[in-house]
């Protein structure tokens, strides 16, 4: 099964590094986690903070891993996942690297991409918000993190939640699955020493480790709602059952059997995006997806099937 992913990107000084160490390192900590940063301006320096916390870390030691290094960043995954098994990749982008080129080399090593956070400095974010690197860190992110809210005001917090909107909007990547163009759903949390709840991980980890935790009741803060299909489902159901799926259904896993296959397929959806395909050759149950967001209307998701 794919190893999870998350990149934590944003400005230099926004707080990353501080993110992993008060939000990860709480949230994730049941898991085998492996952190990569990049010894690249400040992230550099923090190397051997975050080597303190995590038994394993990756650093990459010259240029920008985002746009220099990335055939050296994908063979250096590789052989971390292989060497390691880490359940939950981590990685930390450079302060002046748009975060796009990592999410799809994540992707080509074979990785689930649970989410793409971007922490903004609440404080200075003035300071540096026409710079195109900073728009582009926040237009590829799904997770809006405002850090440092305990430096501003309730009205420059709004203001900055406003301003926020406004550039996500302008500059948006395009989902090319989701219908009538419309924009890609994210959630903006607010932060203080980059301490975010821990639904911002929920999901984390195989269909049938998600299934069992929910099936257990040990879910955190979101809705989660097992769906079950009990016939095979032609591709293209699957497809538009996924693209119907409402905004407020943040991520879904599952096993599901296919019409058109041999075998069951993994099926990976997070904000929209979704990956269907990968075989799941020794699983013999009952197809299922495994939603979890904040909603509340289950009769509507259930007609969707």
């Amino acid at each position: 099964m794919k190893v999870s992913a998350f990149v934590i990107t944003g400005f230099l000084g926004s707080g990353k590094t501080t993110l992993i160490l008060n939000s990860v390192k709480e949230h994730l900590r049941d898991k085998r986690v492996a952190v990569v940063v990049n010894e690249f301006g400040e992230v550099g320096l923090d190397g051997s903070i975050i080597e303190k916390v995590y038994s394993q870390v990756l650093e990459i030691s010259e240029g920008c891993i985002c746009c220099k290094l990335s055939q050296e960043f994908e063979s250096s995954m590789v052989k971390l996942i292989q060497e390691y098994s880490p359940q939950v990749v981590v990685v930390e982008t450079s302060g002046t690297s748009e975060p796009f080129p990592i999410m799809f080399s994540l992707k080509t090593v074979g990785c689930s991409l649970e989410g793409v956070l971007c922490v903004i400095d609440s404080k200075n974010f003035h300071r540096y918000k026409d710079e195109e690197t900073a728009k582009y860190q926040l237009a590829s992110s799904n997770i809006v993190v405002l850090n440092k809210t305990d430096l501003v005001s309730q009205r420059e917090l709004e203001e900055l939640e406003k301003e926020v909107k406004s550039i996500k909007a302008k500059y948006k990547l395009k989902n090319m699955f989701a219908k009538d163009d419309k924009d890609n759903p994210y959630v903006i949390y607010r932060a203080v020493r980059g301490k975010v709840p821990k639904e911002v991980f929920e999901g984390v980890g195989s269909p049938m480790e998600v299934l069992r935790s929910v099936e257990s009741g040990h879910g955190h803060g979101l809705s989660q709602r097992v769906v079950r299909f009990k016939d095979e489902m032609p591709y293209e159901s699957l497809e538009s059952y996924l693209k119907s799926l409402p905004e407020q259904v943040y991520r879904a896993k599952g096993i599901v059997k296919l019409k058109e296959l041999e075998h069951p397929v993994y099926v990976h959806y997070v904000f929209g995006d979704y990956e269907i395909g990968e075989p799941a050759t020794d699983y013999e149950g009952e197809s299922f997806l495994v939603l979890i967001g904040k909603f509340s209307n289950l009769e509507y998701i259930n007609s969707l099937i």
